[in-house]
């Protein structure tokens, strides 16, 4: 089970988007993860008259380590960490480790 998944709200810990906050937008393989508006580099993009796209340089959201963000605790406004628990029908579902209330998905 993923502790992190696609439209949590997470912020960033290290690197040069510190303290950024942004929406998962997906996850590229078991580690990382694209979160909106972190980890933004410009790419340089040739033509491609086949494609009918346009060169110069763009911008493009990179995947980040999963690692270097933290869940959003709305409620505390701060980051936190995620633990599971079996709910009382036998699924897992995820918590909060500081406040123990389930996270919403």
């Amino acid at each position: 089970m993923n502790k992190i998944r696609k439209g949590d709200q997470v912020i960033v810990l290290t690197g040069r988007d510190k303290g950024k906050r942004g929406a998962v937008a997906s996850r590229v393989d078991a580690d990382h993860l694209v979160v909106e508006g972190v980890n933004i580099v410009k790419k340089h993009v040739k033509p491609n008259p086949m494609k009918g796209t346009t060169g110069g340089v763009v911008e493009k959201t990179m995947p980040i380590h999963q690692s270097n963000v933290a869940i959003f605790n709305a409620a505390s406004g701060k980051a936190d960490r995620v633990g599971i628990k079996l709910a009382a029908d036998g699924k897992k579902v995820r918590v909060y480790k500081s406040t123990g209330e389930e996270i919403k998905a």
